[in-house]
């Protein structure tokens, strides 16, 4: 029995001394893996409230919109894009209150919330539409350069022929009808055969004349 005793009291000494040269380093594995797992769960927990409070407060954009309250539609889009900034909505909202404000006559603003989908929005898709329709507006302005610089900026190949119409537009407004003709016929190129909007930009083609 004492030399069970004294086998057992070597193990026991062998394990004290691996825990004394290594506990604190399991100790760091273990609460290490434990804050991980409580940090994304408290991530989710986080990003879902996040989601949840920016779904209430792009509600009170929509609402503004179908009154026609351009005050509340910026107000909720600001709060949007200043607090919950990552979220979708956020840029949904400010695509909204660039519209509102472009109706009532804000073209500065309009361009400012345009301008920050075009920097901010996770989505290729939106940001495209953002600068397609800030190019639009600046082409309604007469600014074809900066109109142009929108145009030429990278962006999804759905987008192409939209891209290249409007750079038609630019271009027939500046005089350039032969630039203009090969934008159009680009935008054509790259349009779907039943695209109902294939025909505005056939007419605008053909508007031109041959070539001279």
């Amino acid at each position: 029995m004492s030399a069970y005793d004294l086998e057992e009291q070597e193990q026991l000494d062998v394990l004290k001394d691996w825990w004394k040269r290594n506990g604190n380093t399991v100790l760091l594995g273990i609460a290490t893996f434990v804050v991980a797992v409580g940090g994304m769960q408290g991530w989710r927990y986080y990003q879902n409230s996040q989601r949840q409070q920016a779904a209430l407060v792009y509600e009170t954009v929509q609402t503004g919109v179908q009154n026609k309250d351009v005050k509340r539609v910026r107000d909720a889009a600001g709060q949007l894009m200043e607090k919950y900034p990552a979220t979708p909505y956020a840029t949904r909202a400010a695509l909204l209150a660039a519209s509102a404000n472009q109706e009532a006559g804000d073209a500065k603003s309009a361009k400012a919330q345009l301008q920050w989908v075009a920097e901010h929005a996770k989505e290729a898709a939106a940001r495209d539409i953002a600068r397609l329709r800030t190019a639009g507006m600046l082409l309604d302005e007469k600014n074809y350069a900066e109109a142009m610089k929108q145009l030429e900026s990278k962006h999804e190949p759905a987008f192409d022929s939209l891209f290249s119409d409007l750079k038609g537009d630019v271009l027939v407004a500046q005089g350039k009808a032969a630039d203009a003709r090969a934008a159009y016929q680009a935008a054509l190129d790259k349009m779907d055969e039943k695209s109902a909007y294939r025909q505005l930009v056939q007419m605008k083609l053909d508007g031109l004349g041959a070539r001279g």
